[in-house]
């Protein structure tokens, strides 16, 4: 029975941590958060922050573990990194990750080897950016460097807004820096979802249609994924061949990725991110059902350094979307209310992550999500048509929590 140190044991990294020890792997997951729902599936669980590497380190000694892996977060793919090297066991280098999870680092990355990107420069403070901000084209982005799940990101086209959403930015990052990116239009709907490398090789993707929180408090939230992807093969080949040339110039071997593309009117590739790990939000999930592909398998098998050799390309059969349940305003949660027609005919997984009762707020990041969905549709029509009216479809039921105050008293 081979060890496995999995860093985290939330919520979405319990599929993961189920997973190894379906295929029969000792399991020992770490976090600072007792509380957290995964630690219950694991053979043994060590109140270790995952960010804390030296920590970690003597924790996989100790244990003398024979691999290591943290899915779908970013916070500890660097921890994951410095260990394996360490310790010889399986991953991808910690300068590859180190790049690919500091925003400013891999624009600079781009630059030196010649990709398309959008004008971007890095920051520690407004003042510095303030100096600088005559020189890009409006509208920007504003990102923290080194946060995932859309925190802490703003657009804005001009200077009076710049203070407050560097602000934001400047909350949301553990590295406190942030970047300017001018905003790059889209020529189809924004490319997300996953692939695997085996050996160098970029011999898996499964793009998806991604789409975003347009009328929420952040409108830059991925709340919906849907399978196939739409845009013409010549496009999909060369997103692939500009994702295959970051594994090579970066020496990456074998693991899994999740992308974060978008085209441009002159079918241009922009890789805006590539994450050096899983897709969070059930993308894992919702591949498999369209593929029959198990990426969290090959996931594991790969952190303890096992045989991949047998992933090759398969297309998306069918008509798939992952939904995260959300709300636009802040209050405490009273349920769901779902269609009977569209829950019978085209609901395959629904999982809450809040319960009745607990307060939830207008979605703001990822984190915020009420629940996540797996949906299948008979045709891409239907998928469309649906996923339009997809409010009237699904209600998250939110009473005001001032009023909760006054009815508990």
């Amino acid at each position: 029975m081979k060890k496995l140190l999995m860093l985290g044991g939330s919520h979405l990294q319990i599929p993961a941590i189920k997973k190894a020890r379906e295929m029969g792997h000792y399991v020992i997951t770490c976090d600072y958060l007792e509380e957290n729902p995964g630690h219950q599936y694991a053979h043994e669980y060590y109140n270790v922050s995952t960010t804390d590497r030296e920590a970690v380190l003597q924790l996989a000694k100790k244990l003398n573990v024979d691999g290591i892996v943290c899915y779908v977060a970013d916070s500890g793919a660097a921890t994951v990194a410095y260990v394996a090297e360490k310790l010889g066991l399986p991953s991808y280098s910690s300068k590859a990750v180190h790049i690919l999870t500091n925003k400013d680092r891999f624009r600079q990355f781009q630059l030196e080897n010649g990709f398309h990107i959008p004008r971007a420069k890095g920051y520690r403070s407004y003042e510095e950016a303030k100096m600088d901000f005559h020189h890009f084209k409006m509208p920007v982005m504003i990102k923290p460097v080194d946060a995932s799940g859309s925190k802490g990101i703003s657009k804005i086209d001009n200077i009076e807004l710049l203070q407050e959403k560097v602000r934001n930015a400047l909350h949301h990052s553990r590295a406190k820096r942030f970047i300017i990116e001018e905003y790059i239009e889209n020529y189809g709907p924004h490319v997300g979802g996953d692939g695997f490398c085996v050996d160098g090789k970029l011999v898996f993707r499964c793009f998806s249609n991604e789409y975003f929180s347009t009328d929420r408090l952040n409108p830059f939230v991925s709340i919906l994924a849907t399978w196939p992807y739409i845009m013409p093969e010549h496009i999909q080949t060369k997103i692939h061949d500009e994702i295959q040339r970051v594994v090579n110039l970066l020496n990456m071997q074998t693991g899994a990725l999740n992308f974060d593309i978008r085209v441009d009117d002159e079918e241009n590739v922009y890789i805006i991110e590539i994450a050096p790990r899983n897709g969070g939000e059930w993308n894992p999930h919702a591949i498999k059902y369209a593929t029959g592909i198990d990426l969290i398998e090959y996931t594991i098998k790969a952190a303890l350094g096992e045989d991949c050799s047998g992933l090759t390309m398969a297309a998306p059969q069918g008509y798939w979307a992952s939904y995260v349940l959300n709300s636009a305003q802040t209050g405490i949660f009273k349920g769901v209310e779902i269609d009977e027609e569209f829950q019978k005919h085209n609901m395959v997984e629904f999982e809450l992550v809040v319960n009745t009762g607990d307060e939830i707020y207008a979605l703001s990041g990822s984190h915020e999500k009420v629940g996540i969905m797996i949906l299948q549709f008979a045709s891409m029509a239907e998928m469309t048509n649906k996923m339009k009216n997809i409010d009237h479809l699904i209600k998250v039921i939110v009473e005001d929590s001032s009023l909760a105050n006054v009815t508990k008293r």
